[in-house]
């Protein structure tokens, strides 16, 4: 069974810093099971942006949006597979014009 992956508010990370900033980091890490490292990251992006650091940074993309963009593509390559026929027989044409024409004269 695999383990399934914590969320935490950035309010949540913001009063675990103030914990360990309280207590001691590696009493905060026992209490919370969290790696060191992740506390050292936290703290790092914190003193760097502020709360607005401990927002997640990755953009979620809605899944409609991805489906509709999914279905544009795919009628993308439906035009494009079509404006190739259709050149296709515009010279095809063109061709067997020029060759019925010459057969007249």
């Amino acid at each position: 069974m695999a383990k399934q992956r914590r969320h935490f508010t950035p309010e949540e990370k913001y009063s675990i810093l103030q914990e360990a900033e309280r207590e001691g980091h590696t009493e905060t890490c026992r209490k919370y099971n969290l790696a060191s490292s992740v506390m050292a990251y936290w703290k790092k992006k914190y003193l760097s942006r502020g709360k607005e650091g401990l927002k997640a940074s990755y953009h979620k993309i809605d899944p409609e949006v991805r489906k509709l963009e999914e279905e544009n593509e795919r009628l993308k390559r439906i035009i494009a597979k079509q404006a190739i026929e259709l050149e296709f027989k515009t010279e095809l044409l063109k061709k067997s014009d020029t060759h019925f024409q010459k057969g007249r004269k």
